[in-house]
Order: C-alpha cells, then sequence, then structure tokens
C-alpha cells in the first residue's frame, strides 16, 4: 500500500485507476476500482506498492493473493472519469479483448473510513499532469520493482558495511 507522510502528502496526487468492466457490485450501487499513485508522480518512484489499497487475503488453494480494489458509489466513479476527461486506456486481456478502463486523473487521498487502506475523495478530482496509454501499467509495475530491488541493495549495503565494521573491531590488537 502507498505511503504518503509529511504535510501535504495526500493532496493533489497524480493517481490512475484501474476499472474493470465486471467491477460493479451485484446492487449495483458500487464499482470496485484499483487506484494507485502514479508512478510518474513525485510522491511515486520510492513506492514499493503504489495501490491506495492493499490487502493480503489467502485463497482457497492456500496460495496468498493481494485484492487491491476499493468500492466507490457510481456517483463517485462518475467524478473520477468525468475529472479524466479523454485521458483514459483500454485494459485488455491475454486476447487483446477490452476488459476495463485505466484512467489518469488528480485529488486528494484520505483514511479510508471502513477498512483498510487510502481511498480518493471524490470532490477534489481534476485532471492528471500525465497521459495515460498502453506503456502506463507496465510503467507501474516496472516503478514498484525498481523501488524494491533499490530497499533490498539498499539493505543490503547496510548489513556489509556493519559486517565490515564489525570484522575491524574484532582485528584490533590488544594494547597491553
Amino acid at each position: 500500500m502507498a505511503l504518503l507522510k509529511g504535510k501535504g502528502a495526500m493532496t493533489g496526487v497524480n493517481l490512475v485507476a484501474k476499472v474493470y468492466d465486471n467491477g460493479k457490485t451485484k446492487d449495483g450501487k458500487s464499482v470496485f476500482s484499483d487506484v494507485q499513485v502514479d508512478a510518474r508522480d513525485t510522491r511515486g518512484p520510492e513506492q514499493t506498492n503504489l495501490h491506495l489499497k492493499s490487502e493480503r487475503i489467502k485463497g482457497d488453494d492456500g496460495k496468498t493473493r493481494y485484492n487491491n480494489g476499493a468500492p466507490y458509489s457510481v456517483s463517485q466513479m462518475d467524478e473520477i472519469i468525468k475529472a479524466a476527461g479523454p485521458n483514459t486506456e483500454p485494459i485488455l486481456d491475454k486476447d487483446s479483448q477490452k476488459v476495463g478502463t485505466l484512467y489518469g486523473f488528480k485529488g486528494n487521498v484520505m483514511p479510508a473510513s471502513r477498512g483498510t487502506g487510502l481511498v480518493v475523495n471524490t470532490k477534489s478530482v481534476e485532471a492528471s499532469e500525465f497521459k495515460v496509454d498502453s506503456t502506463t501499467l507496465d510503467n507501474q509495475f516496472a516503478s514498484m520493482r525498481a523501488a524494491r530491488e533499490a530497499q533490498t541493495s539498499a539493505k543490503e549495503a547496510q548489513a556489509t558495511a556493519l559486517a565490515a565494521e564489525q570484522s575491524a573491531e574484532m582485528e584490533e590488537p590488544a594494547v597491553g
């Protein structure tokens, strides 16, 4: 889940929303959307997880999966769609069939009142500073992967430096 800390970190965030065509709830009143911080936003590059909501779920098969969808009312989704305007891109399956839409927009986020994660304050949405295209989702995953690798490299470097420091302390000759 994205970590937005500090003064103003949750305002004016460039976001992308993955909305699948089958994402409506059974009653038709809500739509599940995977909203993410746009990797190109200044708050994006260091994030190892750009999703506003990311809930770990253990499947019936014993595998761990992540639920990144948060429910937005149809009227809230309409506000996001209106703010995105033409800044959309179809989401295609492996057979190149359209299964959803990616929307690029900007808005303020806040902690979810129910459940975990962050949600968009749809009263604050406007056009994004960035254009979404067919590479946007790949860039999102690449950004998260790069941030994880950088974090791992930093931890390894820290561990190596600590080990070298401890080794140097042990090799000092005793005075006496």
